[in-house]
Parts: structure tokens; sequence; C-alpha cells
């Protein structure tokens, strides 16, 4: 199998780019959002990755969506049959290019990025950017050290052998490919998606990359990540009110934009204790279910089957989507610990797209800063609070104050 060389904006991106897009162009659209690329890993991308390369590669994707790419969104379909992204929308897509894009070393001779622009255009850059380092990454870092591309896609198709195999046993498990942002290659993402669409019929449902939905016939997959809400609720601070009022305000936009249909919510952008106790009843019978992306999955399962059962919802009636960090010893585990007390779906991501024994990169690409404020993120794993350390704290107890006698990330529920 050659390497594919990217070349339309859609075979980086991921579902939920274009339908919070669509949200942010009908609610904020002339709202100022600038992103920043963040390395986690102790690895330095720039050994292998320069700013010029980057930025060439980069340049490609510069004038924005391209006709077919938009006839595409044009034919989607919401539950009710009507279309899921509107004329005005989608002739906004066709008629503007990106915003410009900063590529450098950032204080430590890292590779950096930073973009702003309108939230509407500047949201598609994330997972490009990420996508894009990535498949750059891996072909320097092969190259450099003479290593063999086909031997490596043997080890790769062994490892999938290995998971269709055992996922053949188990047509209980549902899952849908989340793996573009930080997957090994295009190349590599469409193959493993064209091998899981043929030979695990009854596990996949469906991927986050809108290219490979188009091409392969699959559905897409995606609804919001955590760029609304932090978004939202500078907004908010920057209106001086309760950032954490944003969060109400997103949800509420969402129901009104996509009228019941994409009905996952993401609990952890200000912690799950938050989300439970900010999500209104109307909202828990109405949605279809939630999204884990943080914290213990265990823990959170339980935490969502006491919300419903307190509030008289059936659980099995509603869906737990995981997503952070999955392999597939994780997602048989989870898969038999809620077997019949609620529905279970699974977003993969790195492990599937990028298991081919050469150790994956640890980057995220995030919504920093909108018309002058800085965002925060609070996650439910401490170590991914997001922002400038006295936001944080004041998020934080904002989040307190809510909470009322609940002790934060102590008591769950209520």
């Amino acid at each position: 199998m050659e390497q594919e060389q990217t070349t339309l904006l859609t075979q980086g991106l991921d579902y939920y780019k274009a339908t919070m897009s669509q949200l942010e162009f009908e609610k904020h659209r002339h709202a100022t959002v600038s992103f920043e690329l963040k390395n986690r890993g102790a690895n330095l991308l720039s050994e292998y990755v320069t700013p010029a390369a980057l930025h060439e590669r980069l340049d490609t994707f510069q004038q924005g969506w391209q006709p077919e790419e938009v006839a595409y969104l044009a034919g989607l379909q919401n539950q009710d049959g009507k279309a899921q992204f509107t004329e005005a929308y989608l002739d906004h897509l066709i008629e503007s290019a990106l915003p410009p894009i900063n590529i450098h070393l950032d204080a430590n001779g890292d590779i950096a990025a930073k973009t702003t622009g309108e939230w509407p255009l500047v949201t598609f850059w994330e997972t490009v950017v990420m996508s894009e380092l990535n498949e750059l990454y891996f072909e320097n870092k092969l190259a450099a050290e003479g290593s063999s591309l086909q031997v490596l896609y043997e080890e790769g198709d062994g490892r999938l052998d290995e998971k269709i195999s055992t996922l053949k046993e188990r047509p209980d498990i549902k899952f849908a490919d989340f793996g573009t942002r930080r997957r090994f290659s295009y190349g590599w993402q469409k193959h493993v998606v064209e091998r899981v669409a043929n030979e695990l019929p009854d596990n996949f449902i469906g991927t986050s990359n809108i290219y490979l939905a188009h091409t392969l016939g699959v559905p897409p997959i995606g609804t919001y990540a955590h760029e609304l809400p932090m978004v939202y609720a500078a907004l908010t601070d920057k209106e001086k009110r309760n950032p954490l009022e944003g969060h109400s305000e997103m949800l509420r936009d969402w129901e009104e934009v996509y009228r019941g249909d994409l009905s996952i919510a993401l609990t952890d952008t200000f912690t799950s204790d938050f989300f439970f106790r900010d999500f209104a009843l109307d909202q828990a019978r109405k949605w279809d279910g939630l999204r884990h992306d943080s914290g213990d999955p265990s823990e959170f399962g339980e935490q969502v089957i006491a919300f419903y059962e307190s509030r008289d919802i059936n659980p099995i009636e509603k869906t737990i989507v995981f997503s952070d960090g999955l392999d597939l010893p994780t997602i048989i585990e989870l898969a038999d610990y809620f077997k019949g007390r609620i529905n279970v779906v699974f977003g993969w991501g790195t492990t599937l797209t990028n298991d081919l024994g050469v150790k994956a990169n640890n980057i995220v690409m995030k919504a920093v800063e909108v018309n002058g404020t800085k965002t925060v993120k609070l996650s439910d794993d401490e170590g991914k609070h997001t922002g400038p350390v006295e936001k944080i704290s004041r998020y934080e107890s904002r989040v307190t104050e809510r909470l009322g006698s609940l002790v934060l990330n102590g008591v769950r529920g209520a």
C-alpha cells in the first residue's frame, strides 16, 4: 500500500468540525477565535518536522472547502429527513478561504502553530494541522531511521487482524473511527476504515472523517467538542457574567440549530460534576446520551446511570459514547461491565488508526482565546486543565459554588 497525499480539506477534518462550525456561523459568526497547538509528549516534533515543511503542506488547504466537499454536506439529512446544513452556511464555506496560520519554533525549539480568525472558519485548522503534522512527522522519522514502510504496514495489518478477529466474536460491541487527529497517515486511516467497514459490518457504525464517510459510503459520526462550551464560556466572561452560564446557553443553541438531532452531550468541559448539575431535566429526557472523554470510565458510567435513574429515566434508553484513550481490552471490559444496564458505543481513535509499532504523538490544538478573552477547560483529569492559572482557579470557584454542598471531584451525581 502506497502513502496517499491529502489534497482536500475534508481528508483531515472530523465531522464535528462542520457541525460546530454551522452553529458558530448562525450564533457567533464574527467572534474572533485563536487556536494554538500544544505538544503534550516529551519528544520534540521539530526533530523530524521543520516549520517551512509543515507550512508548505498546510498551504494546500488555505483556499478552504471545494465544491465536491460542500456538495457532500448538502446531501446529508437529519433524522427528520431535512437538510442537515443550511444553504446560507454552505454558501459561506464555498465563498471563504481559511484564516492565515503561523508555523514557527517555540521557546523550547519545538513546532508551534497559531491561527486567529472568524470562528466558523478558523475552527477547521485544528484537525487538519494535527493530522498533517503527524503524517509529516512519521514520514520523516521513518526516512531518517531507514525504516521500511512496507514492514511497518505489515506490522500494522497484523495488529489489525487481531482486533478484527476478536471483534468478530463480539457483534454486540459497536464502535466508530475517531482517529483522524492522531492517525499515522491518511492512507493508513483509509486502509483501516475500509477493512473494518468490510470485515466488521456488525460492529462498525461509521467514521468521524468527513472525506472517508463520503468516499466509502459510511455514516459520518460526531457532534461537538470541548471547543464549543469553552468559547461560549469565554464569550459570557467577556460580558462580565458568570462564564459557566455559557455552558447551558451553548446546549440550548445546539438544540435550536439541530432540532433534536446529534444529541450526544460532552460532559467534561467544566467537570462532569458540574455538567450533571447544569443539564436540565428536559434535556436529560430529550438528548440521546452522553460522551465520556476524561476520568475513570467505569465511575463515569455509574454516575450516568445514577443520574438518569434519579430522574426516572430508564438508562437502557440512553447511550454512553466512550472516547478517551481506548484500546481493545478497555473496550471489551467496558462493554461487559455495562451490558444490559445502558447502551454503550465507542469512539476509537489512536490505537485504531496509529497502531503500527511506532509511538504515537500526544498533541492537541485548542481554542485558547475569543475576542481577547482567554478560554478555560476543567477536565475530569486535573492534569488536562487548560487556560491561565488564575482563570482556572476562578472557574473552579464558580463550579464549587454551583455544586453547593458537593465537593468538587468528590461526591458525585445529584
